[in-house]
């Protein structure tokens, strides 16, 4: 079981430091190529679509034929060497055809990973916060690295840096060990559990929670840039917000055994109204440092919840596939929506009206989760 940890805890690390690589800096680096807020928008969408919709492919495939693992290790290299490919160019139409293909195969991962860690840590499921704070170790290091390296370089180093990243990452892919499992009801069955009535409504939430993200995650860099701060402060702001989930995710399992995933979700949404509230108006460090803590309940709580909460709401046959749809309507179709709305608002309406916005959706999402909370 250790090492089952430690190959998992590397595949974290790796995936989410080359997170820590695109997300606060591929749109920055795309904004100095020239690229209007519309046209980073539509990348940034391009991408979150294909993450929106071929996880669900990908895991019914793994999940009617057993074959989790060689899908993994297969969408690793093909997406890393479809990465190489930003190498040659830097024109938007032929960028939006990169990401795309690369999306295909870069879709599935993170679902697949998060599968693999339910299914290994099996009694101990509540200990996936400690494994998963690996990966957010990672971005903190990573981000901030990248912030100083920008500055005495450019934003161009940031494609290569992901290529190295993705080599690593997918070369370690092929020690995700086996895990036998034998069919015990039909496949169909299984895709029907995704339509519940308590699957909808979370999902749904959970949806708007991550729309009410699009502004920050598509363009809080880009925000702190034209207020006047440079990328090495970029670069600290996103890693703080790192540190405050990892102390979240260390201590997840005393935190899981005192409150229940629906009462750590609501608490979430409460959270991210206060937060994007405040970023209507922080224009300073201070006020903006300390934005970045509430991270540790926005994203660390909620994301520990809603991974669990998804595993307890789905049968033993359909976990890639009830996990894949969570990061479809996720970190799929709900940054999409919140990429694609703020892409055409951010130079009509400004970053503080978007943040202003995104509290509304999340307050929508809480409400929501609340209210079938009380029926349940």
């Amino acid at each position: 079981m250790k090492s089952h940890k430690f190959i998992l805890a590397s595949q974290y690390f790796l995936y989410f430091g080359v997170l820590g690589l695109f997300l606060p800096y591929f749109n920055l680096y795309c904004y100095h190529l020239g690229f209007s807020g519309f046209e980073i928008g539509v990348l940034s969408s391009v991408r979150t679509l294909t993450t929106a919709l071929f996880p669900m492919l990908w895991g019914a495939l793994a999940d009617r034929f057993l074959i989790r693992r060689p899908i993994y290790i297969v969408c690793s290299f093909a997406s890393t060497a479809i990465w190489a490919l930003f190498l040659l160019t830097t024109d938007f139409w032929a960028m939006i055809a990169i990401t795309a293909f690369y999306g295909f195969f870069y879709a599935p991962i993170i679902a697949f990973l998060e599968s693999f860690s339910m299914d290994l840590l099996a009694q101990e499921k509540t200990r996936y916060g400690q494994l998963r704070a690996w990966g957010s170790l990672s971005f903190i290091l990573i981000v901030v690295i990248a912030g100083r390296l920008i500055d005495a370089l450019s934003t161009e180093v940031i494609i290569i840096l992901i290529l190295a990243g993705s080599l690593i990452h997918a070369f370690l892919s092929v020690n995700i060990p086996t895990v036998k499992h034998i069919r015990q009801s039909t496949f169909s069955a299984n895709v029907r559990t995704m339509f519940n009535r308590r699957v909808i409504i979370f999902l749904t939430g959970a949806f708007l929670m991550l729309f009410s993200h699009g502004t920050y995650y598509g363009f809080f860099s880009i925000h702190l840039e034209n207020l006047g701060f440079n990328g090495s402060f970029i670069g600290i702001a996103w890693a703080l917000a790192s540190v405050a989930e990892i102390f979240v995710m260390v201590n997840s399992e005393r935190i899981l055994k005192r409150f229940s995933y629906e009462n750590i979700l609501i608490f979430s949404f409460t959270v991210a109204v206060f937060r994007w509230g405040m970023l209507y108006f922080a224009t300073s460090a201070l006020l903006i440092l300390f934005s970045q803590l509430l991270h540790a309940v926005t994203y660390g709580a909620f994301h520990v919840a809603s991974i669990l909460y998804m595993d307890k709401l789905t049968p033993k046959d359909a976990k890639t596939m009830g996990q894949a749809v969570n990061n479809a309507i996720t970190y799929g179709f709900g940054i999409m929506a919140g990429f694609l709305f703020n892409g055409y608002y951010f130079e009509i309406l400004g970053a503080p009206i978007l943040f202003i916005i995104s509290a509304s959706l999340a307050f929508c999402g809480g409400i929501l989760l609340f209210i079938n909370k009380v029926k349940s």
